[in-house]
């Protein structure tokens, strides 16, 4: 029986924008990968494979020192939450080669507004007139960066959509698996067969890479780790709902990366459809955090006294 975190705010705050850094940077290294910049461009498949098999070394490594009581997985849901996961990474990657990173990051945000609505056929939730009209408001933000004209429409983005569907669907069975296992627990199980899943995908692609990729591969599975070692620890230290909105940090960060690094300025189309996309999921996540309140204080209110 895993012991929850001490409540501390403060820190959850600062270890959701630590976790956001980290994130925008496996995209950052995923695009320099996925170009010409280390060496001859790799395909998506081998960067996702290095994500899952470097953060799988790192998870091991503290797995091995902190040497945590596992107990017996569900494999089933960390079967279908790996393989939607891994799938949704693999397009993110492949986004990333071809737009600008904010924009990807943005689309990719959608996955919260696919996971309300797949939750209805696959968790029988019912989603009321609010949540709807947050997942439409940030739809119509994601259909604006998908800047659909002959002139201007990018296949690519369709990549990053794909990737918010199935990180969406992946969000379902992270749900169904809350409260079951200890996080470092479902951290080891992903990412072992995350590992698995990709090593068998990337054999058709596999290329030697270069000594800078090397490199770049390691930090990205280093990287990953240490996001999601900051999220679950985010997320254990105070409610969700408090410290969710600052996961938007992403965006932020990768807007920086990209006028660092490729020195792409977000246009006024980027910084309006991620706005909407924003505010879309800003109202869902605020107003999942109002029905969770309401759900305690009806618990605690009609349990009996004493």
């Amino acid at each position: 029986m895993f012991q929850p975190k001490s409540h501390n705010p403060a820190l959850a705050v600062a270890l959701m924008i630590a976790a956001t850094a980290f994130i925008a940077g496996t995209t950052l290294l995923a695009k320099l990968l996925g170009g010409d910049t280390l060496g001859p461009a790799l395909h998506p498949l081998q960067v996702s494979h290095g994500r899952f098999v470097f953060a799988w070394v790192a998870i091991v490594a503290v797995v091995a020192l902190i040497r945590p009581r596992l107990t017996r997985p569900h494999w089933p849901l960390h079967i279908a939450r790996t393989v939607f996961g891994w799938g949704g990474v693999t397009l993110m990657f492949a986004a990333v080669t071809f737009i600008p990173l904010a924009d990807a990051t943005a689309i990719v945000f959608l996955n919260p507004v696919f996971a309300m609505m797949l939750a209805i056929p696959l968790l029988g939730e019912r989603v009321g007139r609010v949540r709807w009209s947050a997942a439409l408001l940030a739809l119509a933000g994601a259909l604006l960066l998908l800047r659909p004209t002959p002139e201007s429409f990018q296949l690519a983005s369709l990549l990053a959509l794909g990737g918010a569907v199935m990180l969406g669907v992946e969000l379902i069975f992270i749900k169904k698996l809350s409260g079951r296992e200890a996080p470092i627990q479902v951290l080891l199980l992903n990412n072992t067969l995350g590992m698995v899943i990709a090593s068998v995908a990337v054999v058709a692609v596999w290329a030697p890479p270069s000594l800078a990729q090397w490199g770049a591969l390691v930090a990205l599975g280093f990287c990953m780790a240490t996001a999601q070692a900051c999220f679950v620890n985010a997320m254990a230290r105070a409610d969700a709902s408090f410290v969710a909105p600052f996961s938007y940090g992403t965006l932020v960060f990768a807007c920086l990366y990209d006028i660092a690094f490729f020195a792409q300025i977000p246009d006024y189309i980027t910084v309006l459809g991620a706005g909407i996309i924003l505010s879309g999921g800003a109202l869902l996540a605020w107003r999942d955090g109002k029905f969770a309140k309401q759900t305690q204080v009806s618990a605690c209110n009609s349990a009996p006294s004493d």
